[in-house]
């Protein structure tokens, strides 16, 4: 897996890895990385298949992901990181918490729901993944490629003040009119309806985790509702919830908020 990866900060900062989601790139993590915390190092790598990395060896099953992350990890010789994730980069640290507890000092985590999910607590909002996910997973190459789709809908849905700047869209929709882009975008959601959906609620996650966590979310976000990231659900031993008056693309419309809470969380897991 050729990832193409992004980074700022001193070389023997404390190493931050920033994973985004769909359907964004590294430049989701722009004003961090233009300006690091200081003694923080931010590494910011494309997912498989996204922005400029290579394309995925599999069809984007989240463990899959998981597990190339981790190697990346592995290949820039870190040991213990710091993790911060938003969207389908936020639950692939998830499962990254959950299977090497050990590598993570602390977790923030933007706008996503938390893996501990039951078919009781999804059902109610079906409708939400209903709004985008299958046309992706069904026809997403040529919506992507050959549309207006992304920067016109996506990126403009819900209420004027937590849409996305036209310009500032169309740099995350170019990369997805790329064939390993459009296919990527695809593979996200092909699997996650196909596979993953049910087979989460076949077989909830039981798997507990120490690491810190932080949950940032802005709570008007219209893809993922905030009652799937409560701490009442999360099987977690330092679980914390705040929220914030923004839309899902809370990296681009409050990057404030994110550094100061990657801040305090470095803060707080100092050793």
């Amino acid at each position: 897996m050729r990832f193409h990866v992004t980074e700022a900060g001193p070389a023997d900062g404390r190493p931050v890895i920033a994973l985004h989601g769909w359907p964004q790139h590294h430049w989701a993590y722009r004003d961090l990385l233009a300006d690091p915390p200081p003694g923080l190092r931010i590494i910011a790598p494309d997912l498989p298949g996204y922005g400029w990395s290579g394309p995925a060896p599999h069809q984007w099953a989240k463990e899959d992901v998981a597990s190339d992350v981790l190697a990346l990890i592995d290949a820039l010789g870190l040991d213990r990181v710091l993790l911060v994730g938003h969207d389908w980069g936020a639950y692939i640290g998830y499962l990254m918490v959950l299977r090497e507890p050990e590598r993570f000092e602390g977790y923030l985590v933007l706008n996503m729901a938390h893996p501990w999910q039951t078919a009781r607590s999804v059902g109610p909002h079906l409708w939400r993944f209903a709004l985008y996910q299958p046309f992706v997973a069904s026809i997403g190459v040529p919506l992507q490629q050959r549309t207006p789709y992304l920067e016109r809908l996506v990126f403009q849905f819900g209420p004027a003040r937590h849409r996305l700047n036209r310009e500032v869209a169309r740099v995350y929709a170019d990369r997805f009119k790329t064939d390993v882009g459009a296919r990527t975008g695809t593979d996200t959601y092909r699997t996650f309806l196909r596979r993953e959906l049910l087979s989460g609620a076949r077989s909830p996650e039981t798997r507990r985790t120490a690491v810190p966590i932080r949950v940032l979310f802005g709570l008007g976000d219209i893809a993922v509702h905030p009652s799937l990231a409560s701490p009442e659900t999360a099987k977690a031993d330092d679980y914390t919830f705040e929220s914030a008056e923004t839309g899902h693309f809370i990296l681009d419309e409050r990057p404030d908020l994110v550094r100061a809470k990657l801040i305090g969380l470095a803060e707080e897991t100092a050793g």
